[in-house]
């Protein structure tokens, strides 16, 4: 079993979710629950693919039984879209170091190019920062569509951030509120 053919595969897949966990995802998102619960589940993936590879399953069945075991794990608690996708991501590289028949540098290739691709996502080029506030906000008649230019003035003289969109979630006319979202240029930037 621990062929050199598996420990390159192996050393492959530990070399590049560490990399997209630890160098990308993290200096994004510093929660070591994730990184963790996504680094032992790309793992878990090789490892039993790896094993089940001599057994006739193609990658789309392989595929799917991990993607279901992945809703069912992350079904009650609330992930985000960019967590999913991360999952996704170290899901797909594991099962690709594991059954792909590939050749070792080619499988190295399109490890790199993941990584490459999840660190151009995650740059200033193509996601610019911005900072997301949720809030409760007291002038009702400024949300209407025709009021939205005042809306964004009075909210940038309220947070003292320049104010990029305004997402209108529910309104409440009896207590005079409306809960919004307000996406603003990322002070860290």
């Amino acid at each position: 079993m621990l062929s050199l053919d598996f420990l390159f595969r192996y050393g492959l897949l530990l070399v590049g979710c560490i990399f997209l966990l630890r160098v990308i995802y993290f200096r994004i998102s510093p929660n070591r629950e994730s990184v963790f619960s996504f680094f032992l589940f790309a793992n878990g993936v090789f490892i039993v693919t790896y094993l089940l590879h001599g057994i006739e399953l193609s990658m789309g069945f392989a595929f799917g039984l991990f993607a279901v075991f992945a809703m069912l794990r992350y079904r009650t608690e609330a992930i985000s879209i960019r967590d999913m996708t991360y999952l996704f991501i170290v899901i797909g590289m594991a099962l690709m170091c594991s059954v792909a028949e590939l050749l070792h540098w080619e499988l190295g290739l399109l490890v790199a190019l993941v990584n490459v691709l999840a660190g151009v996502g995650e740059s200033r080029f193509i996601s610019p920062p911005v900072t997301e506030y949720r809030m409760t906000y007291d002038k009702v008649q400024l949300i209407a569509p025709q009021h939205r230019a005042e809306l964004i003035q009075d909210l940038e003289s309220r947070l003292g951030v320049k104010v990029k969109n305004v997402s209108v979630g529910r309104i409440d006319y009896l207590s005079d509120s409306a809960q919004l979202i307000v996406f603003c240029e990322d002070s860290k930037a």
